[in-house]
């Protein structure tokens, strides 16, 4: 019987980044961001937090058939999954340990960056995406067959709940150059502290 090997998690992160070598913390804001950026995975909410992310996407697909209050609580749902990361990655910058010089910075850069960056990647763009796509499919449906209403609309709802996971790691990756290209060059940089 063959055994399926587990991939351990390591404390290295991508691009050479890692805990052992370098610490994030001493780092320049935007460059701890990089570092933390890259190595979200390890340090994710739990999963039972993280599917409140998807709630809008779920709403939005099922639109043609819940009242429109059903969608907007989806957006409740998915926004307060939003500040709770924005807040828990803004306390795990301020407990990391570090010299006091900074500590509001990098608070602020952590909060701030992960609340836009969640808005952005898991509730506006996907909510927005999967409108259009449930949207564009509902119109396809009723101009090119002649299935009853019902039918198309549980297919769109179909469709849009498919969409889901094919549109979820294109818009993170889109947002994170979007906000590598603008937001992030904002960031203050935090002179490491001098050796003497």
């Amino acid at each position: 019987m063959n055994k399926v090997r587990r991939r351990e998690v390591t404390g290295s992160c991508p691009r050479s980044h890692s805990r052992e070598t370098q610490n994030p913390v001493l780092e320049p804001p935007s460059l701890w961001l990089q570092h933390y950026s890259q190595c979200w995975k390890r340090i994710a909410p739990p999963a039972r937090l993280q599917r409140k992310r998807y709630a809008n996407e779920v709403g939005e697909a099922f639109r043609s058939l819940v009242p429109a209050a059903v969608v907007w609580l989806s957006y409740g749902v998915s926004s307060s999954y939003v500040l709770a990361d924005a807040i828990d990655k803004g306390k795990k910058a301020r407990d990391a340990p570090s010299p006091e010089a900074g500590r509001s910075t990098r608070v602020t850069v952590a909060v701030v960056d992960t609340f836009v960056w969640q808005a952005l990647a898991s509730v506006a763009i996907p909510g927005f995406t999967i409108n259009r796509v449930c949207a564009a499919s509902l119109y396809i449906l009723g101009t090119t067959t002649r299935w009853p209403l019902a039918v198309r609309k549980w297919t769109t709802t179909a469709l849009g709940l498919l969409a889901i996971p094919i549109i979820i790691h294109p818009i993170d990756r889109s947002v994170d150059f979007l906000l590598d290209s603008s937001l992030r060059k904002l960031y203050p940089s935090v002179e490491k502290p001098s050796s003497s």
